[in-house]
Protein backbone atom coordinates (compact mmCIF):
# COMPACT_ATOMS: atom_id res chain seq x y z
CA UNK A 1 0.00 0.00 0.00
CA UNK A 2 1.33 3.60 -1.09
CA UNK A 3 1.26 6.78 1.26
CA UNK A 4 -1.20 7.62 -0.41
CA UNK A 5 -5.05 7.57 0.97
CA UNK A 6 -7.60 5.72 -0.90
CA UNK A 7 -10.42 8.81 -1.27
CA UNK A 8 -8.14 11.31 -1.36
CA UNK A 9 -6.30 12.97 -4.05
CA UNK A 10 -2.71 12.40 -5.19
CA UNK A 11 -1.26 15.48 -2.96
CA UNK A 12 -3.53 13.91 -0.27
CA UNK A 13 -5.97 16.70 0.13
CA UNK A 14 -9.59 15.33 -0.06
CA UNK A 15 -11.35 17.34 -2.98
CA UNK A 16 -15.09 18.67 -2.81
CA UNK A 17 -17.34 15.43 -2.98
CA UNK A 18 -19.21 16.61 -5.91
CA UNK A 19 -16.03 17.21 -8.12
CA UNK A 20 -16.93 18.71 -11.90
CA UNK A 21 -14.84 16.14 -13.47
CA UNK A 22 -16.47 13.56 -11.63
CA UNK A 23 -20.12 15.35 -12.23
CA UNK A 24 -19.01 16.24 -16.20
CA UNK A 25 -18.02 12.58 -16.80
CA UNK A 26 -21.43 11.38 -15.51
CA UNK A 27 -23.14 13.97 -16.93
CA UNK A 28 -22.25 12.27 -20.56
CA UNK A 29 -22.57 9.03 -19.31
CA UNK A 30 -26.42 9.32 -18.09
CA UNK A 31 -27.21 11.49 -21.69
CA UNK A 32 -25.60 9.38 -24.30
CA UNK A 33 -25.52 5.69 -22.51
CA UNK A 34 -28.58 3.03 -22.30
CA UNK A 35 -29.66 3.19 -18.50
CA UNK A 36 -29.19 -0.59 -17.64
CA UNK A 37 -26.69 0.00 -15.16
CA UNK A 38 -26.57 1.97 -11.95
CA UNK A 39 -23.07 2.58 -11.02
CA UNK A 40 -21.41 4.13 -8.73
CA UNK A 41 -20.76 7.95 -8.69
CA UNK A 42 -16.62 7.21 -9.54
CA UNK A 43 -14.69 7.62 -13.06
CA UNK A 44 -12.38 5.30 -12.83
CA UNK A 45 -8.94 6.64 -15.16
CA UNK A 46 -6.02 4.11 -13.98
CA UNK A 47 -5.90 0.63 -12.12
CA UNK A 48 -3.06 -1.28 -10.75
CA UNK A 49 -3.04 -4.10 -8.86
CA UNK A 50 -5.78 -4.10 -6.20
CA UNK A 51 -5.98 -0.37 -6.69
CA UNK A 52 -8.10 1.71 -8.82
CA UNK A 53 -7.86 5.92 -9.47
CA UNK A 54 -10.52 8.38 -10.67
CA UNK A 55 -10.40 11.17 -12.80
CA UNK A 56 -9.86 13.25 -9.68
CA UNK A 57 -6.68 11.18 -8.41
CA UNK A 58 -8.87 9.80 -5.00
CA UNK A 59 -7.53 6.09 -4.79
CA UNK A 60 -9.41 3.20 -4.14
CA UNK A 61 -9.37 -0.38 -3.03
CA UNK A 62 -11.11 -2.77 -5.26
CA UNK A 63 -12.93 -5.17 -3.66
CA UNK A 64 -15.15 -6.83 -7.00
CA UNK A 65 -12.43 -7.29 -9.33
CA UNK A 66 -15.19 -7.46 -12.18
CA UNK A 67 -17.21 -9.89 -10.33
CA UNK A 68 -13.93 -12.28 -10.81
CA UNK A 69 -12.97 -11.13 -14.02
CA UNK A 70 -9.79 -9.52 -12.56
CA UNK A 71 -8.28 -12.44 -10.47
CA UNK A 72 -5.05 -11.52 -11.33
CA UNK A 73 -5.15 -7.72 -10.30
CA UNK A 74 -5.64 -4.91 -12.40
CA UNK A 75 -2.86 -4.52 -15.44
CA UNK A 76 -1.24 -7.71 -14.49
CA UNK A 77 2.43 -7.53 -16.15
CA UNK A 78 2.49 -10.70 -17.35
CA UNK A 79 -0.51 -10.11 -19.12
CA UNK A 80 -0.33 -6.80 -20.19
CA UNK A 81 3.35 -8.05 -21.65
CA UNK A 82 1.48 -11.30 -23.24
CA UNK A 83 -1.34 -8.86 -24.86
CA UNK A 84 1.39 -6.46 -26.03
CA UNK A 85 3.41 -8.85 -27.83
CA UNK A 86 0.64 -10.66 -29.47
CA UNK A 87 -0.92 -6.69 -30.54
CA UNK A 88 2.35 -6.90 -32.48
CA UNK A 89 2.10 -9.97 -34.37
CA UNK A 90 -1.75 -10.75 -35.27
CA UNK A 91 -5.03 -9.66 -33.48
CA UNK A 92 -7.83 -11.23 -35.38
CA UNK A 93 -8.13 -14.27 -38.30
CA UNK A 94 -11.64 -15.58 -37.57
CA UNK A 95 -11.93 -18.92 -37.80
CA UNK A 96 -11.84 -19.25 -41.54
CA UNK A 97 -7.85 -19.62 -40.96
CA UNK A 98 -6.02 -21.22 -38.32
CA UNK A 99 -3.58 -19.51 -36.33
CA UNK A 100 -0.22 -20.19 -34.32
CA UNK A 101 -1.69 -19.37 -30.91
CA UNK A 102 -5.29 -21.03 -30.67
CA UNK A 103 -4.04 -25.12 -30.54
CA UNK A 104 -1.80 -24.41 -27.39
CA UNK A 105 -4.95 -22.29 -25.81
CA UNK A 106 -6.98 -25.33 -26.24
CA UNK A 107 -4.25 -27.57 -25.36
CA UNK A 108 -3.69 -26.20 -21.91
CA UNK A 109 -6.97 -24.97 -20.87
CA UNK A 110 -8.14 -28.61 -21.71
CA UNK A 111 -5.29 -30.01 -19.27
CA UNK A 112 -5.95 -27.46 -16.40
CA UNK A 113 -9.99 -29.06 -16.40
CA UNK A 114 -9.02 -32.39 -16.89
CA UNK A 115 -11.34 -32.49 -20.41
CA UNK A 116 -10.13 -33.71 -24.18
CA UNK A 117 -11.73 -30.56 -26.03
CA UNK A 118 -12.36 -26.54 -25.76
CA UNK A 119 -14.85 -24.62 -27.64
CA UNK A 120 -13.80 -20.70 -27.16
CA UNK A 121 -15.88 -17.96 -27.36
CA UNK A 122 -16.16 -14.23 -25.90
CA UNK A 123 -18.54 -13.91 -22.92
CA UNK A 124 -20.03 -15.46 -20.33
CA UNK A 125 -23.39 -15.34 -21.71
CA UNK A 126 -22.04 -16.37 -25.10
CA UNK A 127 -20.18 -19.57 -23.31
CA UNK A 128 -23.74 -20.48 -21.23
CA UNK A 129 -25.37 -20.31 -24.78
CA UNK A 130 -22.92 -22.76 -26.28
CA UNK A 131 -23.32 -24.64 -23.55
CA UNK A 132 -27.21 -25.32 -24.02
CA UNK A 133 -26.90 -25.85 -27.61
CA UNK A 134 -23.90 -28.28 -26.45
CA UNK A 135 -26.41 -29.67 -24.32
CA UNK A 136 -29.36 -30.10 -26.48
CA UNK A 137 -27.21 -31.25 -29.46
CA UNK A 138 -25.95 -33.95 -27.31
CA UNK A 139 -29.21 -35.25 -26.01
CA UNK A 140 -30.16 -35.98 -29.30
CA UNK A 141 -27.80 -37.35 -30.96
CA UNK A 142 -26.12 -39.05 -28.08
CA UNK A 143 -28.68 -39.69 -25.85
CA UNK A 144 -31.21 -40.07 -28.08
CA UNK A 145 -34.23 -37.93 -27.06
CA UNK A 146 -36.36 -37.25 -29.35
CA UNK A 147 -36.25 -34.08 -31.10
CA UNK A 148 -37.47 -30.90 -29.46
CA UNK A 149 -38.02 -32.28 -26.27
CA UNK A 150 -34.67 -31.79 -24.70
CA UNK A 151 -34.99 -30.51 -21.65
CA UNK A 152 -32.44 -28.74 -19.20
CA UNK A 153 -32.92 -28.36 -15.16
CA UNK A 154 -31.58 -25.10 -13.71
CA UNK A 155 -31.91 -23.63 -10.24
CA UNK A 156 -33.68 -20.48 -8.53
CA UNK A 157 -31.67 -17.42 -7.95
CA UNK A 158 -29.36 -18.26 -10.85
CA UNK A 159 -27.47 -15.77 -12.67
CA UNK A 160 -25.74 -17.34 -15.96
CA UNK A 161 -26.28 -13.99 -18.67
CA UNK A 162 -28.64 -12.03 -19.67
CA UNK A 163 -29.29 -13.19 -23.89
CA UNK A 164 -33.09 -13.85 -24.09
CA UNK A 165 -32.87 -17.88 -23.74
CA UNK A 166 -30.58 -16.74 -20.38
CA UNK A 167 -33.05 -14.75 -19.11
CA UNK A 168 -35.96 -17.25 -19.59
CA UNK A 169 -34.80 -19.44 -16.94
CA UNK A 170 -34.18 -16.68 -14.64
CA UNK A 171 -35.70 -15.97 -11.37
CA UNK A 172 -35.17 -12.35 -11.00
CA UNK A 173 -37.86 -10.17 -11.84
CA UNK A 174 -35.46 -7.41 -13.13
CA UNK A 175 -33.87 -9.84 -15.42
CA UNK A 176 -36.61 -11.73 -17.21
CA UNK A 177 -39.39 -8.88 -17.33
CA UNK A 178 -40.65 -7.18 -20.39
CA UNK A 179 -38.29 -9.92 -22.58
CA UNK A 180 -40.81 -12.40 -23.45
CA UNK A 181 -41.65 -14.67 -25.38
CA UNK A 182 -39.43 -16.75 -23.43
CA UNK A 183 -37.19 -19.86 -24.51
CA UNK A 184 -39.32 -23.47 -23.72
CA UNK A 185 -36.86 -26.23 -22.59
CA UNK A 186 -36.14 -25.29 -18.66
CA UNK A 187 -37.26 -26.71 -15.66
CA UNK A 188 -36.36 -24.82 -12.10
CA UNK A 189 -35.94 -26.17 -8.86
CA UNK A 190 -34.73 -24.89 -5.59
CA UNK A 191 -31.04 -24.26 -5.10
CA UNK A 192 -29.54 -26.79 -2.74
CA UNK A 193 -32.51 -28.91 -2.89
CA UNK A 194 -31.73 -32.35 -4.32
CA UNK A 195 -34.77 -34.01 -3.82
CA UNK A 196 -36.49 -31.47 -5.77
CA UNK A 197 -33.81 -32.24 -8.49
CA UNK A 198 -34.33 -35.29 -8.78
CA UNK A 199 -37.67 -35.13 -9.32
CA UNK A 200 -37.03 -32.93 -12.08
CA UNK A 201 -34.84 -34.69 -14.01
CA UNK A 202 -36.80 -37.43 -16.78
CA UNK A 203 -36.24 -39.10 -19.69
CA UNK A 204 -36.02 -35.88 -21.91
CA UNK A 205 -33.60 -34.07 -19.52
CA UNK A 206 -30.53 -33.22 -21.03
CA UNK A 207 -28.31 -31.89 -18.87
CA UNK A 208 -28.54 -29.97 -15.17
CA UNK A 209 -27.14 -26.28 -15.48
CA UNK A 210 -25.47 -24.68 -12.40
CA UNK A 211 -23.53 -22.64 -10.55
CA UNK A 212 -21.48 -24.24 -7.76
CA UNK A 213 -21.90 -21.40 -5.94
CA UNK A 214 -24.19 -18.47 -6.87
CA UNK A 215 -22.83 -15.25 -7.55
CA UNK A 216 -25.39 -12.84 -8.12
CA UNK A 217 -27.70 -14.25 -5.56
CA UNK A 218 -25.47 -13.30 -2.96
CA UNK A 219 -22.67 -15.58 -3.09
CA UNK A 220 -24.54 -18.47 -1.89
CA UNK A 221 -22.87 -21.63 -0.73
CA UNK A 222 -25.04 -24.86 -1.31
CA UNK A 223 -25.42 -27.13 1.65
CA UNK A 224 -22.63 -30.07 2.02
CA UNK A 225 -22.93 -32.95 -0.32
CA UNK A 226 -25.25 -31.20 -2.52
CA UNK A 227 -22.74 -31.19 -5.85
CA UNK A 228 -21.29 -34.69 -4.87
CA UNK A 229 -25.30 -35.78 -4.72
CA UNK A 230 -25.93 -33.68 -8.58
CA UNK A 231 -22.75 -35.42 -9.66
CA UNK A 232 -24.19 -38.78 -8.52
CA UNK A 233 -27.70 -38.32 -10.22
CA UNK A 234 -26.53 -36.78 -13.16
CA UNK A 235 -24.14 -40.02 -13.63
CA UNK A 236 -27.54 -42.46 -12.81
CA UNK A 237 -29.69 -40.58 -14.36
CA UNK A 238 -27.27 -39.95 -17.80
CA UNK A 239 -27.75 -36.49 -17.82
CA UNK A 240 -24.96 -34.31 -18.18
CA UNK A 241 -23.57 -31.49 -15.46
CA UNK A 242 -22.98 -28.52 -16.74
CA UNK A 243 -21.41 -26.59 -14.00
CA UNK A 244 -21.26 -22.29 -15.02
CA UNK A 245 -17.62 -21.66 -12.96
CA UNK A 246 -17.55 -18.34 -14.49
CA UNK A 247 -17.56 -16.29 -11.48
CA UNK A 248 -16.30 -18.75 -9.23
CA UNK A 249 -13.60 -21.25 -11.03
CA UNK A 250 -10.11 -20.02 -12.02
CA UNK A 251 -8.65 -19.61 -8.43
CA UNK A 252 -11.61 -17.67 -6.44
CA UNK A 253 -12.95 -19.76 -3.96
CA UNK A 254 -9.37 -21.35 -3.28
CA UNK A 255 -9.05 -24.46 -6.17
CA UNK A 256 -8.79 -23.74 -9.51
CA UNK A 257 -13.00 -24.61 -9.89
CA UNK A 258 -15.57 -24.67 -6.82
CA UNK A 259 -16.99 -27.98 -7.41
CA UNK A 260 -13.23 -29.44 -6.20
CA UNK A 261 -14.73 -28.55 -2.98
CA UNK A 262 -16.60 -31.67 -3.07
CA UNK A 263 -14.39 -33.57 -5.27
CA UNK A 264 -16.83 -33.53 -8.18
CA UNK A 265 -15.97 -33.55 -11.73
CA UNK A 266 -19.03 -31.96 -14.08
CA UNK A 267 -19.11 -33.06 -17.46
CA UNK A 268 -19.09 -29.91 -18.81
CA UNK A 269 -17.06 -26.48 -17.27
CA UNK A 270 -18.69 -22.89 -18.42
CA UNK A 271 -16.03 -20.63 -18.05
CA UNK A 272 -15.38 -16.80 -18.63
CA UNK A 273 -14.44 -13.71 -16.86
CA UNK A 274 -10.99 -14.55 -15.03
CA UNK A 275 -9.80 -16.40 -18.16
CA UNK A 276 -9.33 -12.97 -19.96
CA UNK A 277 -6.94 -11.69 -17.28
CA UNK A 278 -9.29 -8.79 -17.06
CA UNK A 279 -7.64 -7.83 -20.32
CA UNK A 280 -9.94 -9.22 -23.33
CA UNK A 281 -13.02 -11.08 -22.98
CA UNK A 282 -12.45 -14.69 -22.98
CA UNK A 283 -14.81 -17.50 -22.69
CA UNK A 284 -14.94 -21.29 -23.22
CA UNK A 285 -17.26 -24.36 -22.88
CA UNK A 286 -14.75 -27.34 -21.93
CA UNK A 287 -15.81 -30.54 -22.30
CA UNK A 288 -15.15 -34.54 -23.32
CA UNK A 289 -14.69 -35.19 -26.89
CA UNK A 290 -18.24 -37.53 -26.51
CA UNK A 291 -19.38 -34.39 -25.62
CA UNK A 292 -17.92 -31.26 -27.77
CA UNK A 293 -17.64 -33.94 -30.56
CA UNK A 294 -21.28 -33.47 -31.18
CA UNK A 295 -20.01 -30.29 -33.16
CA UNK A 296 -19.32 -30.21 -36.97
CA UNK A 297 -18.11 -27.11 -39.09
CA UNK A 298 -20.87 -24.71 -39.61
CA UNK A 299 -23.50 -25.25 -37.11
CA UNK A 300 -21.99 -23.27 -34.03
CA UNK A 301 -19.35 -20.31 -34.16
CA UNK A 302 -17.98 -16.78 -33.21
CA UNK A 303 -16.28 -14.36 -35.68
CA UNK A 304 -14.11 -13.34 -32.42
CA UNK A 305 -14.11 -16.16 -30.00
CA UNK A 306 -10.46 -18.22 -29.83
CA UNK A 307 -8.71 -14.97 -31.39
CA UNK A 308 -5.32 -14.42 -31.28
CA UNK A 309 -5.06 -11.86 -29.03
CA UNK A 310 -7.59 -13.79 -26.27
CA UNK A 311 -5.57 -16.72 -26.56
CA UNK A 312 -2.18 -15.19 -26.20
CA UNK A 313 -4.01 -13.60 -22.70
CA UNK A 314 -5.61 -16.80 -22.14
CA UNK A 315 -2.50 -18.84 -22.37
CA UNK A 316 -0.43 -16.74 -19.77
CA UNK A 317 -3.78 -17.53 -17.46
CA UNK A 318 -3.60 -21.11 -17.60
CA UNK A 319 0.27 -21.14 -16.74
CA UNK A 320 -0.24 -18.92 -13.91
CA UNK A 321 -2.70 -21.23 -12.71
CA UNK A 322 -0.50 -24.37 -13.27
CA UNK A 323 1.25 -23.51 -10.28
CA UNK A 324 -1.37 -23.08 -8.13
CA UNK A 325 0.21 -20.25 -6.46
CA UNK A 326 -3.30 -17.94 -6.72
CA UNK A 327 -5.11 -21.21 -5.40
CA UNK A 328 -3.49 -21.24 -2.43
CA UNK A 329 -3.26 -17.10 -2.21
CA UNK A 330 -7.03 -17.14 -2.08
CA UNK A 331 -7.20 -20.20 0.04
CA UNK A 332 -5.02 -18.72 2.89
CA UNK A 333 -6.31 -14.92 2.49
CA UNK A 334 -9.89 -15.97 2.48
CA UNK A 335 -9.70 -17.45 5.75
CA UNK A 336 -8.36 -14.62 6.90
CA UNK A 337 -10.70 -12.98 5.08
CA UNK A 338 -13.82 -14.84 6.62
CA UNK A 339 -12.45 -14.89 10.39
CA UNK A 340 -13.20 -10.75 10.27
CA UNK A 341 -16.13 -11.47 8.51
CA UNK A 342 -17.45 -13.64 11.08
CA UNK A 343 -16.33 -10.59 13.65
CA UNK A 344 -17.74 -8.08 12.39
CA UNK A 345 -20.85 -10.26 12.42
CA UNK A 346 -21.07 -10.79 15.69
CA UNK A 347 -21.33 -6.86 16.16
CA UNK A 348 -25.05 -7.47 14.90
CA UNK A 349 -24.36 -4.65 11.90
CA UNK A 350 -24.04 -7.38 9.80
CA UNK A 351 -27.29 -10.56 9.84
CA UNK A 352 -25.03 -13.14 7.36
CA UNK A 353 -21.87 -13.69 6.01
CA UNK A 354 -21.59 -16.67 3.03
CA UNK A 355 -18.54 -17.58 0.65
CA UNK A 356 -15.41 -19.24 -0.34
CA UNK A 357 -12.41 -18.32 -0.56
CA UNK A 358 -12.13 -14.74 -1.17
CA UNK A 359 -15.18 -14.09 -2.24
CA UNK A 360 -18.27 -13.34 0.67
CA UNK A 361 -21.52 -12.01 0.51
CA UNK A 362 -22.78 -9.95 3.41
CA UNK A 363 -26.52 -9.36 4.64
CA UNK A 364 -26.53 -6.14 6.41
CA UNK A 365 -29.54 -5.54 8.63
CA UNK A 366 -31.85 -3.26 6.55
CA UNK A 367 -32.48 -1.17 9.92
CA UNK A 368 -28.69 0.46 8.36
CA UNK A 369 -29.99 1.20 5.49
CA UNK A 370 -29.44 -0.68 1.83
CA UNK A 371 -26.82 -2.48 0.29
CA UNK A 372 -26.37 0.14 -2.43
CA UNK A 373 -26.43 2.77 1.07
CA UNK A 374 -23.65 0.67 2.27
CA UNK A 375 -21.73 0.38 -0.87
CA UNK A 376 -21.95 4.36 -0.87
CA UNK A 377 -20.34 4.57 2.56
CA UNK A 378 -17.28 2.48 1.08
CA UNK A 379 -17.01 4.68 -2.18
CA UNK A 380 -16.43 7.65 0.60
CA UNK A 381 -14.03 5.83 2.69
CA UNK A 382 -11.88 4.74 -0.87
CA UNK A 383 -13.35 0.98 -0.70
CA UNK A 384 -15.47 -0.02 -4.27
CA UNK A 385 -17.52 -2.96 -3.48
CA UNK A 386 -20.94 -4.05 -5.12
CA UNK A 387 -24.61 -4.82 -3.59
CA UNK A 388 -27.38 -7.01 -4.85
CA UNK A 389 -31.12 -7.79 -3.73
CA UNK A 390 -31.60 -5.02 -0.95
CA UNK A 391 -29.95 -5.40 1.62
CA UNK A 392 -26.57 -7.71 0.15
CA UNK A 393 -23.43 -6.99 -0.87
CA UNK A 394 -20.44 -9.09 -2.25
CA UNK A 395 -16.61 -8.75 -1.58
CA UNK A 396 -14.42 -10.93 -4.20
CA UNK A 397 -11.05 -8.89 -4.37
CA UNK A 398 -8.40 -9.52 -6.77
CA UNK A 399 -6.33 -13.15 -5.69
CA UNK A 400 -3.18 -10.45 -5.49
CA UNK A 401 -4.65 -8.07 -3.18
CA UNK A 402 -2.06 -8.01 0.43
CA UNK A 403 -3.32 -8.90 3.27
CA UNK A 404 -2.28 -5.02 4.53
CA UNK A 405 -4.42 -3.92 2.29
CA UNK A 406 -7.47 -6.53 2.82
CA UNK A 407 -7.34 -5.27 6.26
CA UNK A 408 -7.37 -2.23 5.47
CA UNK A 409 -10.38 -2.46 3.54
CA UNK A 410 -12.23 -4.14 6.16
CA UNK A 411 -11.64 -1.69 8.86
CA UNK A 412 -13.11 0.97 6.63
CA UNK A 413 -15.95 -1.99 6.12
CA UNK A 414 -16.21 -1.99 10.05
CA UNK A 415 -16.51 2.00 9.29
CA UNK A 416 -19.18 1.80 7.73
CA UNK A 417 -21.14 -0.23 9.39
CA UNK A 418 -21.34 2.38 12.32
Amino acid sequence: MTNDEPGTSASGSAPAPDSTATDREIAVVEEYSAHNYHPLPVVVASAEGAWVTDIDGRRYVDMLAGYSALNFGHGNPRLIAAAKAQLDRVTLTSRAFHHDRFGEFCRGLAELCGKDMVLPMNTGAEAVETAVKTARKWGYQVKGVPDGRAKIVVAEGNFHGRTTTIVSFSTDPEARADFGPYTPGFTIVPYGDLAAMEAAVDDDTVAVLIEPIQGEAGVLVPPPGYLAGVRRLTRERGVLFVADEIQSGLGRTGRTFACEHEDVVPDVYVLGKALGGGVVPVSAVVASRDVLGVFHPGEHGSTFGGNPLACAVGIEVVDMLRTGEYQQRAAELGDHLHRELAAIASGGAVTAVRGRGLWAGLDVDPSLGSGRALTERLLRRGVLAKDTHGSTIRLAPPLTISKEDLDWSLERLRDALT
